[in-house]
């Protein structure tokens, strides 16, 4: 456009009479003019096609998607591999550790092998869905984790016969099998040479590739967004822009072909100045001049009968805008000619001035186009784009509102006949930036590019040459599309670090499972240390509480007789005093040696279970019985909620101790007048026991210390209570044995809430009768 390059290009096109342009830095900012032809030789290169442009851009969004599509799929399955090779060694991993920690463990017919897997595991085991099974001599499995009820069975039962992992064990590795259920699972086995025995790890494959389909799904999620946003991308380039530009190609085309046959006016109404544009002058046989003329020498070639003044006064007196009027004027010859005047009137600016712009013609002419012309000239005005149109002699012919707002140019500048530096020299133009050609056809008569100006807009201008050796040009705002393929291409930057970066995770993971099986080693070592001083711990601990029961005994019960006064009165008051002391404390030093007894059987892995279906709302109602003695003196309310029966599998005296325990701590804690409530409910084959009150309660930091052998959390209220720290390290043990498991949750003031979880069917294969003990 001649005038969308700024500043810069004020004496770049003059004309054919203007000299030629000699600066190379002048050439590259200059858009548009009359001497189109000297600037394309002086350029000499070609300008890229829009239309080739338009078809490329849909094969550019086609060919991305493809690199994207295929590049998912590479990364897809290669992650699917990685998370699958990773499963399968920390399945073996885990095997392993199972298997090095059972070679420790005495695992005769008489055993509790339920209790040896349930130590032996590693932390996270069962975790994924995973299954380990342990099974004799025979291939019948004699326990299992996560303990769940199920049929008695062995390994081929589940496994199937035609698997080679029960033959070779750790030398067939890993497998990908179909169980008998089937189950599509990886397997792998480990033999236990001490005892001929075997442990088997289990786990579904979907299991396994949980992690890597949402990774995939979020990944195809993410595909397929940033296809929707390039198609919609390219939708709007290739419907919006093109149908943009041919449109203002072929209004350019009719604008240029009707107005270079018009004559033009521009008549300032205020001060009687009219300048006819160079068909007027030969539509009347006169030379043409670009000198403006007064109205009275136009008042002298006008019929008499016609009085086109009194016509503009009137327009001026009733407000009107639009103007059109046939009239006479005389001829160079002598003849008249009809001449029919049609336009608007207008007011500058500045002063506020009345202004005339119309085109004339013959009236013949405008018999047949009158509609024609006028939608013309309302779509010149109405397009959201800067339009100008020049003559062959450099002069401006006509140009929208657009046009003049865009430069800031005033109404007194842009008349028609107004010369190219004049409107140049009274326009602010904004000056360009960078200039893309985007039409490779070497055509001296047109030429198509996009200029970036400097506050930072894009505009796409279209130049074209009129019949008549002038110019039209028709610049389009395309800043929005520009933003959109920058956010594009900054989108396919962030994807294709992502990727590197997804790359380099994956490296660092295989660098972390290599350290993850040198510390597997370095804590099986460490961990058979730590066993062996425990069990030595163990045995002493249980071999000095039986010697001290047998003494402890006779303490209790001598006191108990000097209490009760059987062979007599003691002859002191302060005697029977120091009985009674002596009973409770004896009483006191038991409970404590009972509770090192059964941690120590626990701990050693001596403790078993005598499973049977038991009444759990029967076991807390009776330890709700035997505290209630002890809430009663204290005002402390007890109750129970859920339902009256609630059956599970379980060892009655181990549930009966690890509610009493929990009951105990309860009413022990709690201040005068409080409360303790029990509620039981049933869910998902589990059964949960809430045990709440509201008593001192812990620290959010001193939890995790309960539930440790001989830990307490001391605080002024806690002092005043005896007890070993036991207690409640028993109750998560027995808890566990089970296969359910104990939560603390509490807040300091307001009270604890204890929730014992256990599952409702156990297995049957641990119900031996307990070990005796002294």
């Amino acid at each position: 456009m001649r005038q969308f390059s700024g500043s810069v290009q004020e004496n770049t096109f003059k004309g054919d009479r203007m000299s030629r342009i000699n600066s190379a830095q002048e050439r590259s900012f200059a858009i548009a003019g009359p001497d189109w032809r000297e600037v394309s030789a002086t350029l000499g290169h070609r300008l890229p096609k829009a239309k080739q442009l338009r078809r490329a851009v849909p094969v550019l969004i086609a060919v991305f998607a493809a690199f994207a599509a295929v590049g998912l799929v590479t990364q897809t399955v290669q992650s699917r591999h990685a998370v699958f090779a990773s499963a399968e060694e920390r399945l073996a991993l885990m095997a392993d550790l199972t298997a090095l920690r059972l070679k420790e463990q005495p695992l005769t017919p008489d055993s509790n092998w339920q209790s040896a897997l349930a130590s032996s595991l590693p932390k996270g085991a069962t975790e994924d869905e995973r299954i380990a099974l342990l099974a004799g001599v025979d291939g019948n499995i004699q326990a299992r984790a996560p303990l769940v009820a199920s049929e008695p069975g062995s390994l081929l039962s589940i496994l199937g016969p035609q698997q080679p992992l029960t033959t070779f064990g750790a030398e067939a590795g890993v497998l990908r099998i179909t169980l008998t259920d089937d189950t599509d699972a990886i397997v792998t086995v480990r033999d236990l040479p001490q005892t001929s025995a075997q442990v088997a790890f289990i786990q579904p494959v979907r299991a396994a590739l949980a992690g890597w389909r949402r990774d995939a799904s979020l990944e195809i999620t993410l595909l397929i967004c940033t296809g929707l946003v390039l198609a919609l991308l390219g939708g709007g380039l290739w419907y919006l822009a093109p149908s943009e530009a041919r449109k203002h190609e072929g209004l350019a085309g009719q604008l240029t072909e009707a107005l270079s046959s018009c004559a033009v006016w521009r008549w300032n109404l205020a001060r009687g100045h009219v300048h006819w544009s160079a068909p007027m002058y030969r539509l009347l046989g006169r030379a043409p001049s670009d000198d403006t003329m007064a109205f009275r020498a136009i008042m002298q070639a006008l019929h008499p009968d016609d009085d086109l003044r009194g016509e503009i006064d009137r327009h001026l007196r009733d407000g009107e805008t639009h103007f059109d009027r046939s009239f006479r004027l005389r001829h160079a010859d002598g003849h008249w000619v009809n001449v029919r005047l049609r336009g608007h009137i207008t007011r500058d600016n500045e002063n506020q001035e009345p202004y005339l712009t119309a085109i004339a013609g013959a009236d013949q002419d405008f018999a047949g186009s009158a509609d024609a012309n006028a939608r013309l000239r309302d779509a010149v005005e109405t397009i959201s784009e800067a339009f100008v149109l020049w003559d062959n002699q450099n002069r401006l012919l006509m140009c929208n509102s657009k046009y003049q707002q865009f430069h800031g140019l005033p109404d007194g500048v842009i008349r028609p006949g107004s010369a190219y530096e004049e409107v140049i020299a009274s326009a602010s133009d904004p000056v360009i930036r960078k200039r893309i050609t985007v039409d490779s056809k070497n055509d001296d008569d047109s030429r198509t590019y996009e200029a970036q100006l400097e506050d930072g807009r894009w505009l796409h201008i279209n130049e074209r040459r009129t019949k008549d050796g002038g110019y039209v040009s028709v610049g389009t705002d395309i800043t929005v599309l520009k933003e959109s393929q920058q956010r594009l291409a900054e989108s396919e930057q962030q994807l294709r670090a992502s990727v590197t970066e997804l790359r380099l995770s994956r490296r660092e993971l295989e660098q972390q499972k290599q350290q993850l099986v040198d510390l597997a080693e370095k804590y099986a070592l460490e961990k058979n240390r730590a066993e062996a001083a425990n069990r030595a711990k163990s045995e002493f601990l249980a071999n000095i509480s039986h010697e001290l029961r047998t003494p402890l005994n006779a303490v209790i019960g001598f006191s108990e007789v000097m209490q009760q006064a059987l062979f007599g009165p003691l002859g002191h008051a302060k005697y029977q005093e120091y009985a009674r002391d002596i009973h409770e404390s004896g009483a006191y030093l038991l409970e404590v040696i009972n509770d090192i007894l059964d941690m120590s059987k626990i701990e050693a892995g001596r403790m078993t279970l005598d499973i049977d279906t038991v009444d759990v709302a029967d076991i807390v109602e009776d330890s709700m019985k035997v505290v209630g003695q002890a809430a009663a003196e204290r005002d402390i309310a007890l109750s129970r909620h859920g339902p009256s029966r609630l059956m599970l599998e379980a060892d009655r005296r181990a549930l009966k101790q690890v509610f009493l325990n929990l009951l105990s701590n309860a009413v022990k804690f709690t201040r005068d007048g409080g409360s303790v409530d029990v509620h039981l409910s049933r869910t998902r084959g589990l059964v949960r026991i809430a045990i709440k009150d509201t008593g001192i309660g812990i620290p959010e930091t001193d939890i995790t210390k309960l539930g440790r052998p001989f830990e307490q959390v001391e605080n002024q209220f806690s002092k005043s209570h005896q007890g070993s720290g036991l207690g409640l390290a028993i109750s998560r043990a027995l808890v566990e044995l089970h296969g359910g498991s104990l939560r603390i949750a509490s807040r300091e003031g307001q009270g604890t809430t204890v929730t014992c979880t256990l599952p409702v069917k156990a297995a049957r294969d641990q119900s031996e009768p307990e070990a005796a003990t002294a």
